[in-house]
């Protein structure tokens, strides 16, 4: 038999210090959100690198064993890269992958806004 979920309300006011501490809660998430944000934002930025350079090894007619050869980097480790199952390659191996499928990757430094 299901179990009834029941829905809490608060039927009492919160104690200074319970505010004081959902206050000091809400400031620190506000001033580590624009970092999370960035990290984010070049989590995103290298997936769309992964995808362009899946995209061009599959062009170029390579296999994962082709880039494997190219790179020295193990077939298993090639395939997590591609699907995103390593979530932060260093820029060398970027640089390798990109150059096994005829790509050069070049990093631009701009001013933050």
């Amino acid at each position: 038999m299901p179990r009834e979920i029941r829905h809490r309300t608060r039927d009492r006011h919160l104690t200074r210090q319970e505010a004081d501490r959902y206050r000091r809660i809400r400031e620190q998430i506000a001033e580590e959100m624009p970092h999370v944000l960035e990290r984010r934002r070049a989590a995103v930025v290298v997936g769309e690198i992964l995808q362009e350079l899946r995209a061009a090894r599959e062009t170029r007619g390579l296999s994962l064993a082709d880039i494997r050869e190219q790179t020295g980097m193990d077939r298993s480790a090639v395939s997590r890269l591609e699907n995103g199952q390593r979530e932060n390659p260093t820029v060398e191996t970027l640089v390798r992958y990109a150059e096994a499928v005829g790509k050069r990757l070049v990093i631009t430094l701009i001013d933050a806004d």
